[in-house]
């Protein structure tokens, strides 16, 4: 219900694989700007970094719910092809 509805609303799989690659590089850039900037030492920075570094597994699983729903027929060939059914 909610990847078909992001999925009316113009959201692509590609789209979430992006914003995952981002939220990683965000997640190193938060880490460093606040070991640099705050100075309140490492176990902040580590904060924000763990922080925003979850969010990166999150549009991935989005992605790949938006790639399913994309293209359903073709899970089920590769399937297929990963697990051959012998008769």
């Amino acid at each position: 219900m909610i990847v078909k509805m992001l999925h009316k609303k113009g959201l692509k799989s590609e789209h979430a694989y992006c914003a995952g690659f981002l939220a990683i590089g965000l997640s190193v850039a938060s880490w460093f700007g606040s070991i640099t900037v705050e100075r309140l030492g490492v176990a902040r920075a580590d904060h924000w970094g763990i922080y925003v570094g979850e969010w990166a597994p999150t549009f991935f699983a989005v992605g790949l719910a938006l790639a399913n729903y994309e293209h359903p027929d073709d899970v089920d060939v590769e399937a297929e092809l990963l697990h051959p059914v012998d008769d």
